[in-house]
């Protein structure tokens, strides 16, 4: 898979934004690229389905749901990804280079594979829609 650059982000950034903003209910200059959107915006899980599917309307793409997690989890068989609930080492290291924008001190450990999404960034959101539009 191509990386994804910043001039990538920079040219969804604005559009993302403005979407995660309008959903979760909170003013533009709010949401900066490494905005949690859970422990900064405050979105709860429930949130994060309305956000893909305004994106899927704003961008035009389809995403499919627990993509994120899927795609995060990479070439790595669930059970080296996640062991009773946890996210296992390698799963940890997996996560830190898909999840690169994410700041290093947010990866705890133990991380339960439900808290995932906590880890979930503005940036995040903006890289899931340019591999939608790659996909597409």
């Amino acid at each position: 898979m191509n990386e994804i650059s910043k001039a990538d982000v920079d040219a969804v950034y604005p559009k993302v934004a403005e979407t995660v903003a309008d959903a979760l209910g909170c003013e533009p200059d709010e949401v900066k690229r490494d905005s949690s959107l859970i422990g900064d915006l405050g979105a709860e899980s429930i949130d994060f389905l309305d956000l893909v599917f305004r994106l899927e309307r704003a961008f035009k793409v389809k995403i499919p749901r627990g993509k994120i997690v899927e795609d995060a989890r990479g070439t790595l068989p669930e059970a080296e990804f996640e062991q009773k609930g946890l996210v296992t080492d390698r799963g940890l290291a997996q996560l830190r280079t898909f999840l690169s924008e994410v700041p290093a001190a947010r990866f705890r450990s133990p991380l339960k594979v439900v808290e995932i999404p906590r880890l979930f960034t503005v940036e995040t959101f903006c890289k899931l829609v340019i591999r939608a539009q790659r996909a597409g």
